[in-house]
Order: C-alpha cells, then sequence, then structure tokens
C-alpha cells in the first residue's frame, strides 16, 4: 500500500478567479483569453443593439411607423440575433480547442515535470493520485476552459459596458444596478468558499478511492491467501460511500448558491423595473428609454449569475489543475528532485561497465544505513546478502537514482570513468525489482518495453532466459500483468532486464529477490542462466536472501542487521 505524501501534504487553495499559473504552463491559454474578449466584447455590442432594435420595433409599432421602416428593423433585429448566436458558437468552439490544447499541454508539462523530479520524488508520492489528477482532472478542464473562462471574461467585460449605457440613458436605473449588483459577487464569494472546501474535499476523496482501488487490485490474490478480501471490499466500499456523500454535498452547494443568485438578480432586475414603471406613469420617463433600459438591465445581472453557475461545473477542473501546477512548481524549484545532474548526457555505455560502491549509505527516512563498499566487474556475479531491513534493495535503490545516499557511486568501462548520478540509470542498468511492475498488452510488449523496434528473437531468449516459457509471447496481459501468476509475473520481469541486457542497453543486470516465489528446480535453472550471462560479459549483482544463489557467486557482500534505535527516537 502505497498512500503517504499526497495525502498528508496540505492542499493549495486557489484564491484568484484565475489562477496565474495557468498562463505561465499552458501557452494556449494566452491567445484563448485574447480572442475571448475580443469576441465577448462583439457580443456585448449584439446585446446593446438587440435591446435598441426591439425596443424601436415596438415603439415604432404604438405610434404607427410604417410597415416598410418595421421591416427594415425587424431585418435588422434578425441579423443581429444571427450575429449574436455566431458568436456564441464561435466562443464555444474556440473554447472546446483551447481546453484540449491547454490539456495536452498540461499532461505532457506534468510528464516531463515527474521526470525531471527523477524516481527519487516519485518513490514518495502516490501514483494513483497522479494518474487521476492527469487523466479525469485534467478532462474537467474541458467545463472549466468551455464555460467558467469564457463566461468570467464575459462578465468583466459586458457588465461594465451595460452598466454604463443604462447610466448613460436613465442614471437612476444605472445607479440602482450599480447599488444592487454587488450584492451578487457578496453571496458568490461567500458561496465560493464554501464550494472550494467541499470540492477539494470530494476531489481528495475520489483520489483516496482511486488509491485504494489500485493497491487492493495489486494486492488481490495476497488478500484471497490471507482471507482479508472482505475487509478490503469493506473499505472500498466505505470510501466510495464517502465519496458519495461529497458528490452530493458538492449538489447540495451548487443548487443553493444558483437559487441564491437567481432570487437575488430576480429582485434586483424588480427593483429596476418598478422605478421604470412609477416614471412611466407619471411621464418623467419616455416609454422608448424606459423599455429599452428595462432589456438591458437583465442582460447586466446574467454574466454574473452565469459566472455563479458555471464555477460549480469548472471546479473539479480547477483543483486538478492546482494538484499539476503544484507538481510543475516543484519542478520549477527542484530541477532533479533525486540529485542527478541536468547537464546532456553522455551516450550510453555499452557494455564491459565496473561498478564501484564507495561508501555508499542509502537514506532511509531521517537516518543513514550501513555503509557499503563493493565493487562488480564484468563476467562477474556479485550477490548482496543480510537481514530484513539491512539495506540490500537500498543498495539497488541507490544505483537507480531513487533514494538520496552519501557516497560515491563510479561506473568504470573501457574509455571512461564516470559518476553514476551524472548518467541515467536507463542507458546501463537492466533492473528487475520485487514488484514486476507489468502493463496492459502482450507478453512480449512487457518484456520489449520501451523498445520501438523490438526484437521477437530477443524476447524468445529472454523470455527462455527466465524459466518462462510456458507462457506465449502472444499472450494477452490486462491490468498491471493480470492474468499470470505471481511467480509468472516475477520472471515476465526478469525477461525483461535480460531483454535489455542482449539487447546492449544494460551491460550492468541488477536482480532483486529474482527467485522469491519460484520452485527449487526453476531456481536452479534460472540462477544457472544468470552465470551463463555473466560468463558471457555482464556485470551482474543479486539481491537474495536465498543461500543457493552463492553458488553461482564470484563475491557475497553480507550486510549488517541495522541498529537498534535510541530509546525513545525514531527507528
Amino acid at each position: 500500500m502505497n498512500e503517504q505524501t499526497d495525502a498528508a501534504a496540505p492542499p493549495r487553495t486557489r484564491t484568484a478567479p484565475v489562477d496565474p499559473r495557468l498562463l505561465r504552463y499552458a501557452r494556449a491559454s494566452r491567445g484563448f483569453f485574447v480572442l475571448i474578449a475580443l469576441i465577448a466584447l462583439a457580443q456585448t455590442a449584439t446585446i446593446v443593439a438587440f435591446a435598441w432594435l426591439l425596443t424601436a420595433v415596438i415603439t415604432g409599432a404604438l405610434d404607427g411607423t410604417s410597415v416598410a421602416e418595421q421591416a427594415r428593423l425587424l431585418a435588422f433585429l434578425g441579423l443581429v440575433a444571427v450575429a449574436r448566436a455566431l458568436l456564441l458558437w464561435a466562443r464555444e468552439a474556440i473554447a472546446a480547442r483551447a481546453a484540449a490544447r491547454v490539456q495536452t499541454q498540461l499532461r505532457t508539462a506534468l510528464v516531463d515535470a515527474v521526470s525531471s523530479l527523477g524516481a527519487g520524488w516519485l518513490a514518495g508520492r502516490n501514483s494513483a493520485h497522479l494518474s487521476v489528477t492527469g487523466g479525469r482532472g485534467l478532462d474537467a478542464l474541458e467545463a472549466y476552459f468551455g464555460r467558467y473562462l469564457p463566461q468570467l471574461v464575459q462578465t468583466v467585460i459586458a457588465t461594465p459596458i451595460l452598466v454604463a449605457v443604462m447610466w448613460w440613458f436613465d442614471w437612476i436605473s444605472g445607479l440602482t444596478v450599480l447599488l444592487t449588483l454587488p450584492l451578487i459577487p457578496v453571496f458568490m464569494i461567500l458561496i465560493g468558499l464554501a464550494t472550494q472546501s467541499v470540492q477539494r474535499t470530494q476531489w481528495q476523496t475520489l483520489q483516496r478511492l482511486a488509491a485504494r482501488f489500485s493497491d487492493t487490485v495489486e494486492g488481490l490474490s495476497t488478500l484471497k491467501v490471507f482471507g482479508r478480501q472482505h475487509r478490503a471490499v469493506a473499505s472500498i466500499e466505505s470510501v466510495t460511500d464517502e465519496y458519495r456523500r461529497q458528490t452530493m454535498r458538492v449538489l447540495r452547494v451548487s443548487f443553493l448558491s444558483g437559487f441564491a443568485l437567481e432570487f437575488f438578480a430576480s429582485i434586483s432586475v424588480a427593483i429596476v423595473a418598478v422605478s421604470i414603471g412609477f416614471r412611466l406613469i407619471d411621464g418623467s420617463l419616455l416609454l422608448g428609454v424606459g423599455l429599452f433600459v428595462l432589456l438591458l438591465a437583465p442582460e447586466a445581472y446574467l454574466p454574473l449569475r452565469q459566472v455563479g453557475v458555471q464555477f460549480h461545473a469548472a471546479s473539479e477542473g480547477a483543483a486538478a489543475t492546482n494538484d499539476v501546477f503544484d507538481v510543475l512548481d516543484a519542478a520549477r524549484e527542484h530541477p532533479r528532485g533525486d540529485g542527478a545532474a541536468t547537464t546532456i548526457a553522455p551516450p550510453a555505455l555499452d557494455a564491459d561497465v565496473t561498478v564501484s560502491l564507495s561508501h555508499v549509505r542509502a537514506r532511509r527516512g531521517d537516518r543513514l544505513l550501513a555503509p557499503v563498499t563493493l565493487t562488480a566487474t564484468p563476467g562477474s556475479v556479485t550477490v548482496i546478502e543480510g537481514p530484513s531491513g539491512a539495506g540490500k534493495t537500498s543498495v539497488l535503490a541507490a544505483l537507480l537514482g531513487t533514494v538520496e545516499f552519501e557516497g560515491e557511486i563510479t561506473l568504470r568501462a573501457p574509455d571512461r570513468t564516470l559518476d553514476a548520478a551524472s548518467v541515467p540509470a536507463a542507458s546501463w542498468l537492466a533492473w528487475a525489482g520485487q514488484r514486476p511492475g507489468l502493463v496492459s498488452g502482450t507478453v512480449a510488449e512487457n518484456v520489449a518495453l520501451g523498445d520501438n523496434a523490438a526484437d521477437a528473437d530477443l524476447v524468445t531468449r529472454a523470455l527462455d532466459l527466465a524459466c518462462i516459457t510456458e507462457v506465449s509471447p502472444t499472450m494477452s496481459l490486462g491490468v498491471q500483468g493480470s492474468g499470470l501468476s505471481g511467480g509468472q509475473a516475477q520472471r515476465v520481469a526478469i525477461a525483461r532486464a535480460f531483454y535489455r541486457h542482449l539487447r546492449g542497453r544494460g551491460p550492468v543486470i541488477a536482480l532483486d529477490e529474482p527467485s522469491a516465489a519460484l520452485d527449487a528446480a526453476t531456481e536452479s535453472r534460472l540462477w544457472r542462466n544468470v552465470r551463463a550471462l555473466a560468463d558471457a560479459g555482464a556485470t551482474v549483482l543479486v539481491v537474495s536472501h536465498r543461500t543457493s544463489v552463492r553458488a553461482i557467486a564470484d563475491q557475497v557482500v553480507t550486510l549488517s542487521p541495522p541498529a537498534p534505535a535510541p530509546a525513545g527516537g525514531v527507528a
């Protein structure tokens, strides 16, 4: 189970209507705002023109204007209505296209940021949370871009213009709107704060549900063996029910805000209408002016009301972008979270690589493990053994760059000597960990993962070396490699490491407990094959509890058990 840092991290609350980080990380949003602003200006012009022409048609009918003049006014009114519809279509089309581009840019930036931060940073995060954020979360940007942001821009542009036009024709109505208009944003802010709180809680519950479900699926076989699957089901059911309650709470707040905004807007328009009516009766206001201003009054309140409505539809996308921006901010502040250099990597190391560890102390939490010094040469098998907790896996994690460590790791090739921290592990290390890390697809695709031009013969040979000949390379696997037993999945992961070595992309092979799920006969075959790869020139490091691996070892490095924590201290 890996639900850890994400759940504990305090959420960053978005205090501005538009997060300025959006303009920084999504270049497509900049042109989007310019186009939407121009369309909003044109829409405002059509609103004023429509109200003016409709007023002219009504007053003309009452004054007995000629049929030709009325027909001309109606034709213009129709053209304005068509223009207004076209502008609305253009706004939606631009918003949809911008949302798609921003989604792509943010997803790409998120992947690049995770890569830049390094595996060490990723190991402390919940991958299910990141998956939900980069998947469903960014999909919700469609509502954020398609509805909320265009309406926000429309409000900023249209409302002041409409109030100014009303003031120009009837200052009393303009003043009434100006005094009552702030009631809507005040209640929007109050309701918006409550909405952000419940929406953030709902979003975190969804992330927790995704993490719980992912962990349960991954460990389902273990849970069934120990008869704990029912507790896992009950746990998922509990989180699902909590998500349902949070969703209903968000809906209640949404309906409440919608009612409040509609109520205050209707009351405000009614005040304007009553004022106009009394002044029409006493003759202090012309019918044409009163009708024109009355037609504009609802339009002055409408943008603010729509912003409140669309805020709820876009809140999930806004919450997801906050999480994405936090990751991107972390990448800007710490370009390489694992301490690796950011310079251009040297060419991949092809063969005959000697790995030297000098007083390497991996960090686990707040303490350092015992120092490890060893030299693994081409053609040799180095076995790392020791009791649980001694740091065997941490040694391989230091090679991978997924943990912080003190000391020095050096790579020596015939033509150069390099600090391992300056070379991506993928350019020299073929690794298989305790968790297979399989993905949906065929067995062959999992073995040749990352190879755009897979060699089918090498895939077959790698599977044979990993003692997994009973599985066809064309067999399709489900999510996380479902369809294989635990031992088969482990051997497919080992075959992936062997394939990478045979392909010339990993002169150093590192295996972490490769025979943990194997029977004695299969384990013996695997050790013979590992020995054969070493004899062919590979540099092999094996972490194992099994004493049988000593039969193929050239050197055995035994790690000391961890020192007991001081009384009252942290282990």
